[in-house]
């Protein structure tokens, strides 16, 4: 019997408590999780070459890159990448690249979920 492994979602988020509720929620969904606390690490993730489905990613975060950027830059490279990007403060969502879903904190668990699994690009 052919089993496949769960899909690999990477959480980009810079505030602790929301980054482990995101990934409690999103592992009792199914999906195996990576963590980053900074746009930029989460680049470094995807750059090692680290199989990624679909990314759940803030906007609003210290470092170099925000959310949007690293959405743009992975939109660009890896294509195959689902995106779900929040923010708690609403922006200008017609800025987001082609495919990604946009959702404004606060966010229901199931929402989020929902939004991963519409992106996902798994045959």
């Amino acid at each position: 019997m052919h089993t496949s492994s769960p899909p690999v979602v990477l959480i980009i988020e810079d505030e602790p408590f929301i980054l482990l509720d995101a990934a409690d929620f999103i592992s009792d969904a199914g999906f195996k999780v990576i963590e980053a606390p900074t746009a930029d690490r989460g680049l470094q993730i995807l750059e090692q070459g680290q199989k990624i489905d679909a990314i759940f990613t803030d906007i609003n975060m210290p470092g170099d890159l925000d959310g949007l950027a690293l959405a743009s830059i992975v939109s660009a490279r890896w294509p195959e990448i689902g995106l779900v990007i929040t923010s708690g403060k609403v922006r200008d969502v017609a800025v987001l690249p082609a495919g990604a879903v946009f959702l404004e904190k606060p966010y229901l668990h199931e929402r989020v979920v929902s939004a991963i699994y519409d992106t996902l690009r798994i045959s």
